[in-house]
Parts: structure tokens; C-alpha cells; sequence
């Protein structure tokens, strides 16, 4: 048999094609000569394939179905790109220059239709496109060196929405040279180029250069978004450079390396699995290859991909590894999602392929009857095969399965090199057995009198590592290679793996005296097990053992079963020794067992006290009345005092408990009664009395009620929350307990409150705090929110204990687990899966960890969750920074249409009183110097209400609304002070303070001011007079001080068309009345002097206009006269 070249076993990876899509190139008849394939996109959902004719062919790829197809006229489709984070949306740029945003519409069932067309490269080669990853934002950058910005409205409001509300197109910036790349990530863009890369803060609006040396030709850069286990560690940035090399860059622009691959990528190329072709794999090396890379693409979690006309190129990039290359040629782009690649070829064919673990791949190609193949991969890679990875998916009985679906008549060598490779692995059990009497040989051990072997482990040693199972082994190597998941049809068994995994980890967390995690079946199935049964398990196993002292010495015991039975002692004595310290959790289930044992039901008085208050409450006497009403919750509160938050009781629990403890350690130890001399009664013995001790501390907590209530010495926060019920509770007598504590609360009815009820604000807060640590499991947590916010708005101690109970309550949710990971758009994704949350408060202590982790950036991806989140629940949030409060308000409102804004504001605005405090930080943030928009006088400075305001649309929003008298006139005194005009000529209008926006007018010199629009045209002579005399004495102050801000002042100048001067105030009466009235009221103010020929060649040209106007409405009126006459007759 000839020697069959192997791929050494620093490689474990393949590049596989299990199934080939030219069937469906050819169903969409993209195979022919006239038209074909031009671009290529992938997401979660879609393989995108835009083809020269201009067509966009949209392919599910669940079993490569429901087809969707999008036409264009304006030619060829050149690029095109899905959105990641929402798959809705597709962006397609065509050979025109045009870049086209399809909304699909697949959640509505409804045509895909086109929301933006953007121009703004028209005549240009569109060369990337790339999504915001998250919001509805596509960057676009063209062969000139041009990028923009097309920003998508959010709204799925229909048609007027998508169709009139169209954001302009931003222009980021233009570089040098044609743009090779973008990429996008955590508010940064990276545009490369032919010459070098460029870092974008889109929202600061700041750019760095990546490097000093430029260069020459087509080279890629991306985001490398670090793994779930690197902490808070910022992203990384890799850019190429000639000479198979690749700069790492921090998430400044700093470069912090340069990895050189050329030495590396000259192995030879290993082959790819496809079912064309044989993999055949050559031992020669080549000469070091020089190569360029035209784009860095991030393929799963540790990778980057490339390639050139020679091949595709796999890097580790953190550790300067080359993962594989293989040989594939005329490649045009590639798409990658998660492992899976879809490489477009010149020709215009599509080839679908995947990375992944070779064994995988074997197992795979196994599962779709590719006998042949499987055997070849697995001779070709068989030192991965050996590799211990590899047993866990290919087992002994799969290779001997696969070696029996080979013809024994025409693949003979092909079994032989099969039977080669399974002779040299080596049986699973005995590899368990090699790897237990490693155990023995790394652990020292003693014999105890009953012929059990007690192992000590050496616990962080480095024998201990060595020493783990199997499972625990490979569960730690699947942990490093999880970047590389499996095709679909792996990912349950996957699952299955990691799922029993997790639930092995969580187990070891509780049981923590054992050395390993291994999932033995005489592990406790759970840790939180009573001591009665503790100790009747730990008596029975030590009667047993006693009866068989004789034969166990007398007998041979195999290492197999001396190894479960020292184990199942171990267990045993130190789940006793865990559960006499018991955790304040598992003590809490014993106490309301230990209260059993004094009285029948320990909640018979709470239930008698309960409906009797229950019952007072229905009498409208009682419930109309405050004071009758709080001493009926204040007995009550007794009650539930002397229940569930007095101290004796607390007390009386545990000292049952400890004398418990005490007598069961007694009989344990006069039963376990071992030589004095060995050292597993010493251990034994002193995990017992460290017990005692610590249940003899003052410090220890036995329940969560068990808190100091001292004000004085603990803080509310620093206090435990009963975040659950201490004893089981019914239904029925909750329900009624949750309502009376939360009237407690809403009420103020505390206890260890002054009979008079007169105290500070501050001990209110401190009781209000204590109450809900106490009782967190009886309240309304949507009424305490409420009842927090509106009585509590001037003590943040209370809403911040609020918060913190919220915390303790979700602790272990999905969610809190997912934050941390770190990534903010798993989480959304996760909240969102999660829904509806309705009004649910748990979806405000999520918001509050991602604003805690992510800041001013998470606050406007929550907008999706109103009204289920609420501006105020934000506001409470962001009460420390309040501009990131008016950021997430504002984009709450320009997210919906513009005809529902006022509505959605209004309804936000409960109560009444938070629209000042709206408009008061509205108008101080993001706003001009109040020094430019008032003069020393506190008049309005020329031209000032051109100013930009950051927040101008909100705050004209909130002016405008309905509102009473006094309101409207606190709101105009707002403007007033801060020098927002438009907003205060507003508001004077409304309240008819007519003389006061005059004079603002006339101090602000803008004519257009004057206008019928909005009722600021004057409406009665003695107005016209007023404006008059107003725009005369401000052209003298003018004239006298000189021109201000560079704008020359001069009566009746033309080149000041649009200040407020006599003459234009004149021809602005004379249009409005007409010549032949305007001129009367000019000399009676004395006025007619003052103007200009060019006011009397105005006034002509209005008398003429007049004139033929009258005439032409008489001409009209006779020919619709003559007209009904003639139907008459």
C-alpha cells in the first residue's frame, strides 16, 4: 500500500462544500452568458445575489427558499448589503450611482417596497456599502473617495411615513483615493483606501489616520469585536499591508504591532472538502508568500478572512496563526456569516462553503451517506482524528461503522488506511482508566478504619488540572474552539452538550468540596436539601458500612470501586459539614420548618389580621378617611411585624435551629466514632467545630430578614432584601398582604413612625427604604415605582433601594447573565426576544445595567420598548446627567411621524408640572450662549433667532400644546430668559401680548418675522402706527452705534431687503392695505419725508396691479353673467 501524505496536526480545520448551489443559480438563471451574478451579500436569513440585468434576488436559506425579487431600472446591480440587525432592510447600489433601501416587509406580510433613493453618487462607482450595526443608517463610499450617510426612517408607520419623512444625506467626509472597505462598529467607521485607513467617530465627527506610511493598491481593514471571556476589553482593528502583513490597532487609531505572515503561508495549501472533488494534500512547501489582502472580513469570533486570485487565507490574528489556506481561484468578493462563506467567482457561480473542525466535517459528510469522502478526510487528517476533541464526535464504533460502508472490492486501500487509523486510537474506557489511575497517582490518600480510601486533593495544583474527566476535558476544549460552531443541523446536539455543560458548572458552584466537575450519579441532585435528611442519609450509609467493616477488609475491592465509595463518603460528610453552615438561602427554608415544630400554622395571626383589615376596608367610612384609614394599616402592620420582620421571632427561629445543629453533629460524631491519629477525622472534625464557630459569630445571617434595622449603623443600601416570601404563602392571602403593604407604603404608614406622623423629609426616606428591603416580596412593584416618583422625587436614596431590590429580584435573569458579556446588541436582542414586557418594572432595572455599562448609547436603542418604557423611568435613570434624558426624549419623538409627534408628547406629559422642567432642559442644553441671543438690557440682539438650538423642535413641540394661561406664560418667561425667540414671539402671540412681539421684532431686525402665517402681521392702525414708530427709533439707534455684526443698517438700502427699517415697514403696509390708504396713515406719523423714489415707484406698481385686478374680476363677472343668461334662454 502506498504512503498517503498527512496533514500534520497543527491543523484541525477545514474549508468544506456540502452542497452545491448551482441548481439554484440555474433556477434563477443566473448561469447564462447574458446575465449572471455581479454582487454577493449574506445575513442570519438572506443570501443576497444582485445580477447585471438589475435585478436583486433575495433567498431564504432555511432549505433555500421564498424567493423575493427586487427590480431596478437604473441598472446593474453593483453592491449590496443586508442589515445584521434588523433583516428587513437591504440597501443595493447599481452602476448608475444610485443607492436604492428596500423595507421587505416580511413581518406585515406585505410587498417589499423602496423608502430612500439616494443620489448623491450619481455618476460614480458605488465600491462599498456598509450598515450601521444599530440603527437604520448605511454608509456609502464611491470610487472618488466620497462617503455619506443615508440615514432610514425607523418608523413602520406605512407609506406617508416612509415616503415624507426622508433625513438628508450626510456627507462624512472624502479621502484620497478610491475607498477600498468600510466598516462599522460602536459609533466608529473605518474607511480604508488605496493609499491608507481612516478612523471615523460619526457621532463627535472626528477622524484619525491609522499610520504614518501610506500605501499603494487595494488593501482591506475591520473591526475585530474581542471574545465573550476578554472582559471589557475595547475592540480591535486590523488593517492590511503589502507583504502579508496586518497592523493591530486599538479602538483610538493607535498602532499597536505589526504580524508578519509571509514566513507562515509557506505550508503547503490544505485541500477543500467538496464532493467535485478527492482532497488530495501535498508534503511539499512552497517559497513565502507576499500577497496583499483587498478585504479583512471577521469570520466567527477569533478569525480574519481574506483572499487573493491564488486563494482563501484564515488567520488567528491575536496570536500570529495561519488557521489554513486552501487553493481556491477567480474569486470576485466573498460573504461571510458566523462559519459559513459564499464566494462569488468571475463567472458569475456561487460556491457555499463552511468552516469548521475536521472531525465535525467527517461526522457531517457521515450523516449525508458521503461514505467515500468521509473516509478520505478522516485518512487525510487522522492526527486529528486521534486527537482526544476528535473521539468525542467520532467514536470508535462510527470509524468501524464507516469502514463498513466501503465496497471491499474497489476502495481495498481506502480500508486499509481506515483500519491503520483505527488501530491507532485507543479504547474510550480505557482511556478513562489511564486517565483515573492518573487520578491516584497525582492525589495523596489515607485508609480509614473502614477500609475506605480517602483522597486529599491538592486543590490549583497543577496534577489536579491534569487529573480532570473526560468530560470535563473536552467541555473545556469545546470552550476554546466554540468559535467554530457547526453547520444547522449540528447546532441541537451542540446545544445538548453546552446545556448539560452549564448545568454541571452550576451544580459545582454549590458543591464546592468537590475537586472536579464530573457528572457523577451519586452527586445530590440538589444542594438545598433539609438536615433531617442530611442526617438520616449520612446515619444509614455509616450503619451499612460499620455491618460490612469485616468483608470489605477481606475482599478485593477494584481501584474502579474504591474510587466511587471514598468519593460517595467524601460527599457525603462534607455536604454535612456544608449544610451545618448553612447559606442565609438554605436557612431560610429550615426556619419556617423549625416554627412548625412550636405551632401548627406560624401565619394564623397575620391571616386573622389580614382579613379583619381587609374587611374594615370595605366600609367607606373607614376608606374615606385618612387618619381612620391609616390606624386600621398601622394594627395591621403590627402584625405583619411581629410575622415577618420582628427580631425575637427571627431570634426564637435560630437558636431552634442551632440547638437542631448541635444534636445532629453530636449523634453524627458518636457515630463516625474514627481513630484519633487519622487525618480525615481531624478534618472532619475541625469542619464541624468551623461550623459551630460560625454559627456562634453575631455576624451570621440566618434568613434575609435577618438585618440590622439600625439606621444609624447601616445605610438603607447596605441592608438585604427579601426579594421572596420567608415561608410559603397562599395565593388568596398574598394577594391581600401585597395590597395592604403597598397601601402601607403609598400611605407612609411605617413602622417605628412618631404618633403624630410629623418627621423630615429624610427619616421618611429612611423608613420608606427600610419598609421595602423588609417587605420587597409583599409590594406592587408597578404602584411603588409610581408612588416613588411622585412622592419622592427630592430623596434619590429611595428610588436608588428601588432600583437595587430590582437588581437582587433579577439576578440570575437571562439578561443579568448576558450584561456580562459585554455586547450591547446581544442584550437588546435578547430584551426584545423577551417581550412584551407591557408596563413590567424588571424591563427598567435591565435599562438601568445597560446605561450603567454602556451609557448615553444605550439610551436611544430603548426607544423600541415605549411605552412599556416610559420618559420618566429614563429620566430617573439619567438623573445625575439630564442631557442624556433630552437625547433619548428626542429621539423618542423624531422616531414617530411628524403628524403623531404632538400627540405622543402630549400623552408623555403626566403629570402636567414635568413640562417646564422639560422646556427648562431643553432650552440649557446644546443651546447658544445666552450672551449672544440678550443684550446687557435684556433685549433680543439683532438676527439672534437664527441661532441653532440643538433641541429646537422638541422645545417648539412643547410650546405648542395645549396648556392653560399660567402655564403658556411660565413657559414664555423660559424663552424669554434663555433668548429662544421663535418660541417666545410664539407664545406672545397666543396670550395676545401683541405690543411685546412687536417690539421683540423690531429689536431682532428680521422682516420676515412680519408675517400672516402665524398672526404676527399687524391687524389694526394703531398696530401699523406702533411698528412704525418702533422701526424709526430702532434705525436711529442703529445709525447712532454704528453697523452691528457686519450688516451695514441704512434706511431704504436695498441691500438690506429684510430689516426692519421705515421704508420696508411702509411697503409692507402699503401691500397689506394698499397705496391709497398707506399714504394717509405715513403722514400722519409724520413718516412721508422719510421714504425713497423707490417706495413711490412700489407704491405705482401696486396701483397699476390694483387697477388690472379690478378689471380683470369685472371681466370674469360679465362673461359668467352673459353665461347664465344664455342658459337661461
Amino acid at each position: 500500500m502506498a504512503s498517503v501524505p498527512i496533514v500534520p496536526d497543527s491543523y484541525n480545520h477545514v474549508l468544506a462544500e456540502f452542497e452545491c448551489l448551482d441548481p439554484l443559480l440555474s433556477a434563477l438563471r443566473l448561469d447564462s452568458s447574458r446575465l449572471k451574478c455581479t454582487c454577493i451579500d449574506v445575513s442570519k436569513r438572506w443570501l443576497a445575489l444582485g445580477s447585471s440585468g438589475g435585478g436583486l434576488n433575495l433567498i431564504q436559506k432555511d432549505g433555500w427558499k421564498q424567493r423575493l425579487f427586487l427590480t431596478h431600472k437604473e441598472g446593474a446591480i453593483s453592491r449590496v448589503a443586508c442589515c445584521l440587525h434588523d433583516e428587513d432592510y437591504v440597501a443595493v447600489a447599481t452602476s448608475s450611482g444610485l443607492v436604492v433601501v428596500w423595507e421587505l416587509n416580511q413581518e406585515r406580510r406585505g410587498k417589499p417596497e423602496r423608502i430612500y433613493v439616494s443620489s448623491e453618487h450619481k455618476g460614480r462607482k458605488v465600491t462599498a456599502l456598509c450598515w450601521d450595526t444599530a440603527a437604520l443608517r448605511v454608509f456609502v463610499g464611491d470610487h472618488v473617495g466620497k462617503v455619506s450617510a443615508i440615514k432610514i426612517n425607523t418608523s413602520k408607520q406605512g407609506k406617508a411615513a416612509a415616503t415624507f419623512v426622508m433625513f438628508p444625506v450626510q456627507i462624512i467626509t472624502t479621502v484620497d483615493s478610491r475607498v477600498v472597505q468600510l466598516d462599522y462598529l460602536d459609533g466608529r467607521l473605518l474607511i480604508s483606501s488605496l493609499t491608507r485607513t481612516y478612523l471615523c467617530d460619526t457621532e463627535r465627527e472626528k477622524f484619525w489616520k491609522i499610520g504614518n506610511k501610506e500605501r499603494d493598491g487595494e488593501f482591506g481593514a475591520c473591526f475585530f469585536p474581542v471574545g465573550k471571556n476578554s472582559g471589557n476589553q475595547q475592540p480591535l482593528i486590523y488593517c492590511a499591508r503589502p507583504g502579508s502583513r496586518m497592523w493591530e490597532v486599538n479602538f483610538d487609531g493607535e498602532v499597536q504591532s505589526t504580524h508578519q505572515f509571509k514566513q507562515l503561508l509557506s505550508a503547503p495549501p490544505l485541500p477543500v472538502v467538496t464532493l467535485r472533488l478527492d482532497p488530495h494534500y501535498t508534503t511539499s512547501s512552497s517559497s513565502p508568500q507576499s500577497l496583499s489582502f483587498p478585504k479583512l472580513l471577521c469570520l466567527t469570533e477569533h478569525c480574519v478572512m481574506t483572499w487573493t486570485e491564488k486563494g482563501i487565507y484564515v488567520f488567528l490574528p491575536q496570536s500570529v496563526q495561519v488557521l489554513l489556506w486552501s487553493e481556491v481561484k477567480d474569486i470576485q468578493d466573498i460573504a461571510v456569516h458566523k462559519n459559513e462563506l459564499f464566494c462569488l467567482h468571475t463567472n458569475g457561480k456561487v460556491v457555499h462553503l463552511s468552516l469548521l473542525l475536521v472531525d465535525r466535517c467527517v461526522e457531517r459528510l457521515m450523516r449525508r451517506g458521503c461514505w467515500t469522502l468521509a473516509a478520505r478526510v478522516s485518512c487525510l487528517f487522522q492526527n486529528s482524528v486521534i486527537s482526544c476533541r476528535a473521539r468525542k464526535n467520532l467514536p470508535l464504533d462510527k470509524l468501524e461503522h464507516l469502514k463498513s460502508q466501503l465496497d471491499a472490492s474497489t476502495q481495498q486501500d481506502l480500508i486499509m488506511q481506515l483500519e491503520e487509523l483505527i488501530s491507532k486510537l485507543e479504547p474510550l474506557d480505557s482511556a478513562c482508566s489511564s486517565r483515573r489511575s492518573s487520578i491516584s497517582s497525582h492525589e495523596s490518600f489515607s485508609v480509614l478504619d473502614s477500609g475506605i480510601y480517602r483522597v486529599i486533593s491538592r486543590r490549583g495544583s497543577q496534577s489536579d488540572e491534569d487529573s480532570c474527566s473526560l468530560h470535563s476535558q473536552t467541555f473545556s476544549e469545546d470552550e476554546r474552539l466554540k468559535e467554530f460552531p457547526a453547520h444547522q443541523e449540528d447546532e441541537q446536539v451542540e446545544l445538548d452538550n453546552v446545556s448539560h455543560a452549564s448545568v454541571t458548572v452550576e451544580a459545582d458552584r454549590n458543591e464546592t468540596f468537590l475537586p472536579f466537575s464530573i457528572p457523577l450519579s451519586f452527586r445530590s441532585p440538589s444542594p438545598l436539601v433539609s438536615l433531617q435528611a442530611v442526617k438520616e442519609s449520612v446515619s444509614s450509609f455509616v450503619r451499612k458500612t460499620t455491618e460490612k467493616i469485616e468483608k470489605i477488609s477481606t475482599l478485593h475491592i477494584s481501584p474502579d470501586s474504591r474510587g466511587r465509595q471514598e468519593a460517595k463518603a467524601e460527599e457525603q460528610l462534607q455536604e454535612l459539614a456544608v449544610h451545618l453552615a448553612a447559606s442565609p438561602q438554605e436557612e431560610r427554608v429550615l426556619e419556617p420548618q423549625s416554627c412548625q415544630l412550636a405551632e401548627e400554622d406560624p401565619l394564623r395571626d397575620l391571616k386573622a389580621a389580614t382579613a379583619e383589615a381587609v374587611a374594615k376596608l370595605q366600609d367607606p367610612l373607614v376608606l374615606l378617611e385618612p387618619e381612620c384609614l391609616r390606624r386600621v394599616l398601622q394594627e395591621w402592620l403590627v402584625c405583619l411585624e411581629e410575622s415577618f420582620g420582628s427580631k425575637e421571632h427571627s431570634a426564637s427561629s435560630v437558636k431552634t435551629i442551632k440547638a437542631a445543629c448541635a444534636e445532629d453533629q453530636r449523634a453524627v460524631l458518636d457515630q463516625l466514632d474514627l481513630a484519633d491519629g487519622e487525618p480525615g477525622d481531624k478534618e472532619q472534625s475541625s469542619t464541624l467545630e468551623h461550623c459551630t464557630d460560625k454559627e456562634n459569630t453575631d455576624g451570621a445571617c440566618v434568613s434575609n430578614t435577618m438585618c440590622e434595622e439600625s439606621a444609624g449603623l447601616k445605610g438603607p443600601l447596605e441592608q438585604c432584601f427579601q426579594v421572596s416570601a420567608p415561608c410559603v404563602v397562599a395565593p388568596d392571602m398574598q394577594k391581600d398582604l401585597t395590597e395592604l403593604a403597598t397601601l402601607c407604603f403609598e400611605l407612609r404608614v411605617f413602622a417605628g413612625q412618631s404618633s403624630d406622623g410629623c418627621l423630615p423629609l429624610a427619616a421618611w426616606s429612611t423608613l420608606a427604604c427600610r419598609f421595602m428591603q423588609s417587605y420587597f416580596f409583599l409590594l406592587d412593584l408597578k404602584r411603588l415605582k409610581q408612588c416613588i416618583i411622585t412622592l419622592y422625587t427630592a430623596s434619590p436614596e429611595v428610588w436608588e433601594t428601588y432600583v437595587a431590590g430590582l437588581k437582587e429580584l433579577t439576578s440570575h435573569s437571562p439578561v443579568a447573565l448576558a450584561m456580562e458579556n459585554g455586547d450591547m446588541l446581544k442584550i437588546l436582542k435578547l430584551l426584545h426576544d423577551l417581550g412584551p414586557w407591557d408596563d413590567s418594572p424588571l424591563l427598567l432595572v435591565h435599562a438601568q445595567r445597560l446605561y450603567e455599562k454602556f451609557g448615553e448609547t444605550a439610551l436611544r436603542p430603548l426607544i423600541k420598548f415605549h411605552p412599556s418604557l416610559l420618559p420618566s423611568d429614563i429620566k430617573q435613570l439619567c438623573r445625575n446627567d439630564p442631557a442624556h434624558f433630552l437625547a433619548y426624549l428626542d429621539s423618542l419623538v423624531k422616531s414617530k411621524p411628524e403628524d403623531k409627534r404632538s400627540s405622543l408628547l402630549r400623552s408623555l406629559l403626566q403629570p402636567e408640572s414635568v413640562r417646564l422642567e422639560w422646556l427648562c432642559l431643553a432650552v440649557s442644553h446644546d443651546a447658544p450662549q445666552r450672551a449672544n441671543t440678550v443684550d446687557a438690557e435684556g433685549n433680543p440682539r439683532p438676527r439672534s433667532h437664527l441661532f441653532t438650538w440643538g433641541y429646537s423642535q422638541l422645545i417648539l413641540l412643547l410650546i405648542k400644546l395645549p396648556a392653560d394661561f399660567v402655564t403658556k406664560e411660565k413657559m414664555a418667561d423660559i424663552c424669554k430668559s434663555h433668548g429662544f425667540w421663535p418660541g417666545y414671539l410664539f407664545l406672545c402671540l397666543e396670550l395676545d401680548r401683541r405690543i411685546e412681539a412687536f417690539t421683540h421684532i423690531a429689536h431682532l431686525d428680521d422682516l420676515s418675522l412680519l408675517n400672516g402665517e402665524d398672526g404676527s402681521l399687524p391687524e389694526t392702525t394703531e398696530e401699523w402706527k406702533l411698528l412704525l414708530h418702533l422701526a424709526q427709533n430702532h434705525s436711529t439707534a442703529c445709525h447712532h452705534h454704528g453697523p452691528r455684526n457686519g450688516t451695514a443698517v441704512s434706511n431704504g438700502s436695498p441691500a438690506c431687503p429684510d430689516c426692519i427699517t421705515v421704508e420696508n415697514v411702509a411697503l409692507l403696509l402699503a401691500k397689506a392695505i394698499g397705496p391709497n390708504r398707506a399714504l394717509p396713515l405715513l403722514q400722519e406719523c409724520g413718516l412721508a419725508l422719510e421714504l425713497s423714489e423707490r417706495f413711490a415707484g412700489v407704491c405705482e406698481i401696486l396701483r397699476i396691479a390694483e387697477k388690472r385686478q379690478r378689471a380683470l374680476i369685472q371681466t370674469m363677472l360679465e362673461r359668467c353673467d352673459r353665461f347664465l343668461w344664455s342658459q337661461q334662454a
